[in-house]
């Protein structure tokens, strides 16, 4: 695991490229403290980077890696599992291999197959991979985006790198935001393939970016290796029975746990008291011979804590587990400015605040690497949203089965759930409907917009983010599927990216030099769980049905039980205490200098939300509004740590 960054500069590079080079590698030096690798090739114009947090081979396993020619360069952020049996099989093919490192793999795959390579690697990965013979760059982004890649394609050339912080270290990449990503920071759902800055692109989940030299340019090709690709409904196995996909599903998560227990280091596992975290640290603990490390998260409020549970799966699996209690003073103030600096993006919920403490403990204990439970609700139809819509269609004449689901959760409404249907043309013309995972941020949206400032309301006033990011979706993908699966598929093609995946993962995680690895999300896994029916997936009322049967013999029976509890921090309107530390950060970046100085936002029309917000009494509405007020502020934050270069350096 590792951070990556570099460019390739269309002309040859002069004197002062490898001390950009060298700069745009230690803004990602809590990815890699472990050391530096670099490449330079001053007549190709083409510059690599690589920080190194060492997790295989500790010894030989430094980056950048050559082919035995040296006419290939590679360079990994990353994991690719199964990689002893794979090295060994191109070993009796007769390629040769310099280290250990199960980074290497990448190049004896690329000779023999060609971009196809991609196909055989399993894991968790983003790297860049130079064919000098073909004049040609490859950035490769892993299937569901666990790793962040971002590029930028300029006059110069291309600059690419783990960290927005490490493109705008080079000095031609501008530090601006893109006024269409302000609204979507504003409305928590990003455009795949888009960030918040001005002409940074991430590169999407499951695709490849081919920059080929032609001539005084470039020519660029964007490439999809990989898709969700549930089956047509029509074509989907309905006569394969429910104990086939439990065991299936049994047999593929097992697998995917065993890999990632794999490290030339200790190996813990995080724990929440949902049945994907316990469902890891069940397997994980049958597996190893001494007592996993597990890492709990409990809050000082009662409805949001899920400790408890935690507690009873590390007792049932005699874990040797570590808690840390989180309460205003470590969810606000200088926590919460980090987590904006490493996330690069606002969060809606301080649950991101949260995970970047809990790294940062696992780290003081001497860990470096967790397994997680992360993508088990996008591929086995766990969150609430999914099964209100799947409740929707399937029970049109039993509303008290939605009522029950609504009643359950009450406290999430007005951020992950909306208390009211809305729709969107676009989204109910390529879905047949708009799932209710977005409809909270529709909602949202029409309370943000007007907070903005004038002249970037007027500029923005054409453009339908909703529609900005229907039209990404692949239309083949969700063309007669199911509305459980089309529901997941924009879900995962979204926020699993932009939230799960940044701020609830390798972001937050990697800022304290950990590495996560979500085994849910092996393709494998995905491939198993895509092929199991709607009425498997959520059985009568019951979400996650299969999985839950699977994994119900090493789950406590009041988890197995329990109906799916989302995993969020307490809003800042829950407490006093937290009231007065969301005031401090008020007060510093919602001033009406700072909003002044900005030029984001409308200082009046905040000063009025923000008395609203003072005095409201309804819970619902003080959910979204304390969703927004975090993207406000993060918004405000963002603007002095990359917009004026303050970095991490800004204080209360």
């Amino acid at each position: 695991m590792c951070g990556i960054t570099g460019f390739w500069n269309k002309r040859p590079l002069n004197k002062e490229s490898e001390g950009i080079l060298k700069k745009m590698a230690e803004t990602l030096w809590h990815r890699g403290p472990d050391g530096y690798g670099f490449h330079v090739d001053h007549v190709i114009g083409l510059a690599m980077g690589h920080a190194r947090l060492s997790i295989i081979d500790l010894d030989t396993g430094d980056q950048p890696l050559f082919s035995k020619d040296r006419s290939i360069v590679l360079s990994v952020n990353g994991e690719f599992y199964d990689y002893k049996r794979i090295r060994t099989k191109l070993r009796l093919e007769g390629f040769d291999f310099s280290t250990k490192s199960d980074s290497e793999i990448a190049i004896p795959l690329y000779e023999k197959y060609g971009l196809s390579f991609v196909e055989h690697l399993r894991g968790e990965f983003a790297f860049t991979l130079f064919d000098k013979e073909k004049d040609q760059l490859i950035l490769v982004r892993d299937r569901f985006g666990i790793k962040p890649l971002f590029y930028h394609l300029g006059p110069e050339g291309l600059v690419y790198g783990s960290e927005i912080k490490s493109l705008i270290a080079n000095p031609s990449v501008p530090r601006q935001f893109s006024q269409e990503g302000v609204l979507h920071q504003l409305m928590h759902t990003m455009v795949p393939g888009t960030s918040a800055f001005e002409g940074i692109h991430a590169l999407k989940p499951g695709h490849l970016l081919i920059i080929t030299k032609n001539g005084d340019g470039f020519d660029v090709v964007e490439k999809k290796y990989w898709d969700m690709d549930f089956p047509m409904d029509r074509d989907r196995d309905q006569f394969k029975s429910e104990n086939y996909h439990i065991e299936k599903v049994k047999e593929e998560l097992s697998r995917a746990v065993e890999l990632r227990l794999e490290a030339d280091v200790p190996v813990g596992c995080y724990l929440s008291g949902g049945i994907d975290s316990c469902s890891i640290l069940g397997l994980a603990s049958s597996m190893q011979q001494s007592p996993v490390k597990a890492f709990t998260i409990s809050f000082d409020h009662d409805a949001y804590d899920e400790s408890s549970i935690a507690r009873e799966m590390a007792e049932k699996t005699q874990a040797d587990q570590e808690e840390i209690c989180l309460t205003a003073d470590e969810l606000y103030a200088s926590n919460y400015l980090q987590t904006m600096f490493h996330a690069e993006r606002t969060f809606y919920n301080t649950l991101g605040v949260a995970k970047w403490c809990m790294s940062k403990r696992v780290n003081e204990c001497g860990y470096r690497v967790v397994v997680t439970g992360e993508g088990s609700d996008e591929l086995f139809g766990g969150y609430p949203a999914f099964k209100q819509d799947y409740l929707r269609h399937t029970y049109l004449n039993e509303p008290e089965r939605l009522e029950a689901l609504e009643n359950s959760n009450q406290i999430f409404k007005g951020a992950i759930l909306a208390e009211k249907p809305v729709t969107h043309q676009a989204w109910d013309r390529i879905c047949g409907f708009t799932p209710a995972w977005i409809q909270s941020w529709i909602q949202t949206l029409e309370i943000a917009r007007p907070l903005l400032h004038p002249d970037l309301r007027e500029a923005t006033s054409g453009y339908d983010p909703l529609l900005g990011i229907a039209e990404t979706f692949d239309q083949t993908q969700l063309e007669g599927r199911h509305v459980l699966d089309k529901a997941q598929y924009t879900w995962i093609k979204t926020m699993l990216e932009c939230q799960i995946l940044n701020w609830g993962g390798d972001r937050v995680d990697m800022a304290n030099s950990m590495e996560s690895r979500p085994a849910f999300l092996d393709h494998h896994v995905a491939a198993a769980a895509r092929m199991i029916p709607p009425e498997y997936r959520i059985k009568g009322n019951i979400e996650k049905w299969v999985l839950r049967e699977a994994m119900k013999n090493i789950l406590p029976p009041i988890l197995y039980q329990r109906e799916k509890f989302a995993f969020m921090a307490p809003p800042a309107h829950t407490s006093v205490k937290k009231q007065e530390a969301v005031q401090k950060l008020i007060d510093r970046f919602l001033n009406p200098d700072r909003l002044k100085n900005s030029g984001i936002f409308d200082a009046g029309r905040i000063a009025d939300f923000l008395k609203e917000y003072r005095y409201d009494s309804d819970p619902t509405s003080l959910v979204r509004k304390d969703a927004l007020l975090n993207h406000l502020l993060g918004m405000q934050i963002l603007q002095e740590q990359f917009i004026e270069g303050k970095g991490d350096k800004i204080s209360l």
